[in-house]
C-alpha cells in the first residue's frame, strides 16, 4: 500500500506558484498539499490562499504560516518535526524576482531560503522528490546555446537575481547525493496560452504597456534579440508532471521557448504595433543610447517620461541577447506527457487582448 502524497509548496502565493497549485490539486486527486505562507498584517496566511485555492480543494490544503528566510523556516518545532515526518514531496518556488534588491537582500531569499528549505528535506525520511524552480537566466549575459547540463561557465550577471539564483541552483546541486532533486528553469513567464489571464504584469509587460500608451517608443536593442517567453500554463503543468518523474530526478529542465517556440523582439514589437494601432518602434544601438543618449534626456525630460529612463534601466540587456536555450532534456521528458510550449506568436494577441480588457490589471475581466 502506498503511503499517501503530501506535498509542500513554497511560493504558492506567486503568479507561478498559485498555478502551479492548482494543477497539482487537478493531477493528482489523492494528493494533499501543505503550502508554506508568509502572513502579512492585513491578510493572514489563510487568507491568502482561499483568494486562489478553489473551495472544492480547500480539505486538501494545509496552510502553515512560514518564511523561509527564517530559521526553521518560520515554523514551530513540532511543526517543523511534524511536517518533514509526513511530506513526501517539495516544491520549492518561493523567491524575490525583483532586479533592483542589493546582492546581500536577494541572497537571503533566493541562496539563504533555498538552504533552509534543502536542509528541510534532509530531514524528511519519505522524500521522493525535491523539485527546485530556478530560472534559464541563470546563463546571465552569456551568448549562443545554453545547454540545460551547464551552470557556472564564468558568465557575468545582469543583476542580482540571476546571481544569486545561479548560486541557489549551484548550493542545490551540492545536495544531488543525498537528496532526490529535480532542477526546472523556466524562461520568461507569461500569462495563460488560452485566454492570456496573467496576475503579474512584470518583465515584457512593463515595456508593452507604456509603448502601448504611446509613452515611449525607442527601443534601445537590437530587431534580432531572442525573447524567450513560455506561458504559465505550460510551466506549471510541466513542473507538476517533473516533480512525480522517477526519469527527471538528477536533471535540469529547460521550461523554455527553445529555437521552434520563441521569438525576436522586431517579431513581437511589429504584432505589438499592430495591435495597440501605435507607430513601429525605433530600435537604437544600446551602447549608443546608455552611453550618450540617455544622459541627455534624463537632463531634459521630467515627470512621467523620466521614471521610464529611470525604470527602464532593469530591461537593456534583455532587449540585446542572443542567446537560445536548449530544451533537449525537456523533451524527452515531456513528451510521453504530450506537452510542449506552444509558438509566442501562436498566442501572442491574446496576451495583448487580457491586458487591454483587464486595463493592465487594474479591472477583473470574464476571462478570471
Amino acid at each position: 500500500m502506498h503511503r499517501a502524497e503530501l506535498i509542500l509548496v513554497t511560493g504558492s502565493t506567486g503568479f507561478l506558484g498559485a498555478r502551479l497549485v492548482t494543477e497539482l490539486l487537478e493531477l493528482h486527486p489523492e494528493a494533499s498539499l501543505a503550502l508554506l505562507v508568509r502572513g502579512r498584517p492585513e491578510q493572514s496566511a489563510l487568507d491568502r490562499v482561499a483568494a486562489f485555492v478553489p473551495a472544492r480543494h480547500r480539505p486538501r490544503v494545509q496552510v502553515f504560516s512560514g518564511d523561509v528566510t527564517l530559521p526553521d523556516c518560520g515554523l514551530s518545532q513540532e511543526d517543523y518535526r511534524r511536517l518533514a515526518a509526513s511530506v513526501t514531496r517539495v516544491i520549492h518556488s518561493a523567491a524575490t524576482v525583483r532586479f533592483d534588491h542589493t546582492l546581500e537582500e536577494a541572497s537571503q531569499i533566493n541562496v539563504e531560503g533555498t538552504r533552509r528549505i534543502l536542509d528541510f528535506a534532509a530531514h524528511a525520511p519519505d522524500l521522493q522528490s525535491f523539485t527546485y524552480i530556478g530560472t534559464a537566466y541563470v546563463a546571465g549575459d552569456r551568448t549562443g546555446l545554453v545547454r540545460e547540463d551547464e551552470l557556472d561557465v564564468g558568465q557575468g550577471f545582469r543583476n542580482t537575481y540571476e546571481q544569486t539564483k545561479c548560486q541557489a541552483e549551484a548550493l542545490v546541486r551540492s545536495r544531488q547525493s543525498s537528496l532526490p532533486i529535480v532542477i526546472v528553469r523556466p524562461s520568461i513567464i507569461v500569462g495563460d496560452s488560452r485566454t492570456g489571464v496573467t496576475t503579474s504584469f512584470k518583465m515584457m509587460y512593463w515595456p508593452l504597456k507604456i509603448y502601448a500608451r504611446r509613452l515611449w517608443r525607442t527601443v534601445p536593442g537590437s530587431p534580432g534579440a531572442i525573447l524567450d517567453i513560455v506561458p504559465v500554463d505550460y510551466v506549471a503543468a510541466a513542473t507538476a508532471r517533473l516533480a512525480f518523474d522517477p526519469a527527471a530526478l538528477g536533471a535540469a529542465v529547460h521550461l523554455c521557448a527553445g529555437s521552434r517556440s520563441s521569438a525576436t523582439l522586431h517579431q513581437i514589437a511589429t504584432r505589438a504595433s499592430e495591435y495597440f494601432r501605435v507607430p513601429a518602434p525605433r530600435y537604437v544601438n544600446p551602447a549608443l543610447f546608455f552611453g550618450a543618449l540617455r544622459p541627455l534626456l534624463l537632463l531634459t525630460l521630467w515627470g512621467r517620461r523620466r521614471r521610464i529612463l529611470h525604470d527602464g534601466r532593469a530591461y537593456r540587456s534583455y532587449f540585446s541577447m542572443r542567446m537560445q536555450f536548449d530544451v533537449s532534456i525537456a523533451e524527452r521528458l515531456l513528451a510521453p506527457h504530450g506537452l510542449q510550449p506552444p509558438p509566442v506568436m501562436d498566442y501572442l494577441d491574446r496576451l495583448l487582448r487580457y491586458c487591454t480588457d483587464s486595463d493592465w490589471g487594474r479591472k477583473q475581466t470574464a476571462a478570471l
